[in-house]
């Protein structure tokens, strides 16, 4: 009879462990990819390096505009809450003055022997509920009814501020939640390009930086690309104006966030700009894009903002012949660049 074997059992250090641990590998990879803070693929070259590092800043930069526009929304609720908590401080300061008035004719009457039921008001821990109840209604005598419903008018107004007020509130903290998670999306996309980076040789790192202050390609200095207010070559005063300012702003350091006057992201140095010609823009690129009068590229004047990606997420100021003056990214400060560096996406007219 031929013997039975049991099936030889395979080694959980075999070749089904080795596949498993192999696709669990791919899966780690694949979601750092698609998260864009993993480590980079080993072998990448230069050129490959510098491709992820542009997604990885254009991924920040869209996020910088969410945190912008979330930090704008928060800034305008807490304004609102302060004025609300200074009115209904100042409705109350008003409130207890008229109380006091109610509580000295108070004082008198019962000195008479009486007290009108109307001036209990001023003596009550309660006085909601006592200027509602029917009791005291019915019983107010006409003597104080002015006074009395002053008073029931202004505690109503106080309640209504108060209920504002944490309306206001509640959105603020819901504006704050918004812009750590934003803060927290944009840290991680640069911590990844930073660590994309460090792997390259130093020589291929300096690359992107060393013509920062000479402009893109046109080889000035710093000095020479800086011209007064009157030589900007401008449709009008305002736009020179701001040429200008952006202008004396080459070399400034891009931060996330920052409007100036010493640093700036892309859409606040826009703003500066405009603010510096007397023009408020608002704060986030892709609502300034509707800050003005569209126009194509062939119609490009300087002054004019132009606009980058099909999301809307990079913006710079025109200053003529094909060139712009914008706020990068970390690696590099506002510079001199052109405009087809980028993919183009529109242009708007300010003034």
């Amino acid at each position: 009879m031929a013997a039975h074997r049991k099936p030889r059992q395979r080694s959980v250090g075999g070749s089904t462990a080795r596949t498993a641990a192999t696709i669990a590998l791919a899966g780690a990879a694949t979601a750092t990819a698609f998260d864009g803070t993993g480590h980079a693929e080993p072998n990448l070259t230069p050129a490959q390096v510098k491709a992820k590092v542009d997604k990885l800043y254009q991924e920040a930069e869209v996020a910088t505009d969410q945190y912008n526009g979330a930090k704008e929304k928060a800034d305008a609720a807490e304004e609102r809450l302060r004025t609300l908590r200074d009115e209904a401080a100042r409705k109350t300061d008003k409130l207890n003055s008229a109380r006091d008035a109610l509580g000295s004719m108070a004082a008198a009457q019962y000195r008479e022997g009486g007290l009108d039921p109307s001036l209990q008001l001023a003596l009550s821990s309660d006085p909601d509920h006592y200027l509602d109840s029917a009791e005291f209604v019915d019983r107010a005598g006409t003597r104080q009814a002015a006074s009395v419903a002053s008073v029931r008018r202004q505690l109503r107004e106080i309640e209504q501020l108060r209920g504002a007020a944490h309306i206001e509130l509640a959105s603020l903290k819901s504006r704050q939640a918004e812009l750590k998670r934003h803060k927290k999306t944009i840290t991680a996309k640069l911590d990844a390009a930073r660590r994309l980076l460090s792997q390259l040789p130093a020589e291929d790192r300096a690359t992107d930086t060393q013509h920062v202050s000479r402009g893109s390609s046109t080889g000035a200095t710093r000095d020479t690309l800086t011209p007064t207010t009157g030589s900007v070559q401008a449709p009008n005063s305002r736009a020179a104006a701001a040429v200008s300012y952006a202008y004396s702003k080459l070399g400034s350091p891009y931060v996330w966030g920052a409007t100036g006057p010493d640093a700036f992201d892309c859409s606040g140095l826009t703003q500066a700009a405009y603010r510096s010609a007397g023009i408020s823009l608002p704060r986030t690129t892709y609502a300034q894009i509707d800050a003005g009068r569209r126009v194509s590229r062939s119609e490009l004047q300087p002054g004019d903002l132009v606009f980058f990606y099909s999301a809307i997420s990079h913006v710079g100021l025109y200053i003529g012949n094909g060139q712009m003056i914008h706020a990068p990214n970390p690696t590099a400060p506002v510079r001199i660049a052109p405009i087809d560096e980028m993919p183009f996406a529109g242009a708007t007219r300010v003034v």
